[in-house]
């Protein structure tokens, strides 16, 4: 009942073409529901979803701040894509410059949440030399370090489940430091909000 209240909301708030084709979709969902056609009820009902979920990850798109520990939003490289049903789509932008760009992404409906939870939830997994788990604006994630061993220079990513969706950060040539601050520079609350 919240997600259909925050899809009403949503569709209220955005472009009268979405909303004219949002509409569309749940008006040939009815109509093929009434006739009996389930699956085509279902087909259209999944492309509503698909692009509320689009819509959304636009959303998500502005909240992203447009620096981030001194490292500018390569905004060409914004995009939002995906397939409702499996996930809802993945947010992605770049900050800085290659090969050291900064790489956030935000996974509407990840699969992947229950075993990250799972793994957080057990510390003699969790705290040790290449994984630990940390808070950021009050929310659980997971600083893992990878490679490094063979002494090259490690990389770390940080991931966040928010729900059923999760903040995943890649910050290659950072430390530890520089990518919690880059994770605390995201509006995790407002993305959050967004997309529960």
């Amino acid at each position: 009942m919240k997600n259909l209240l925050t899809a009403i909301i949503l569709l209220t708030s955005f472009s009268g073409s979405f909303a004219q084709d949002f509409a569309k979709r749940v008006a040939e969902a009815r109509t093929a529901y009434s006739a009996g056609k389930l699956d085509d009820s279902r087909f259209a009902m999944q492309q509503a979803l698909q692009e509320l979920d689009m819509t959304t990850g636009k959303e998500i798109l502005k909240l992203l701040p447009t620096t981030l520990e001194n490292q500018a939003a390569n905004t060409a490289t914004d995009n939002v894509a995906g397939a409702s049903g499996f996930i809802g789509v993945i947010v992605h932008r770049d900050y800085g410059t290659a090969p050291d760009a900064s790489k956030i992404e935000i996974i509407t409906n990840s699969p992947l949440i229950g075993t990250l939870n799972a793994l957080m939830a057990v510390p003699m997994l969790t705290n040790n030399a290449d994984q630990k788990v940390i808070r950021i604006h009050g929310y659980k994630a997971l600083l893992a370090k990878n490679g490094g061993s063979d002494g090259t220079k490690p990389n770390y990513q940080i991931q966040m489940p928010l729900q059923s969706s999760m903040i995943m950060i890649d910050a290659p040539g950072k430390t530890p430091e520089q990518i919690t601050k880059i994770a605390e520079g995201l509006p995790v609350a407002e993305i959050a909000k967004l997309i529960q």
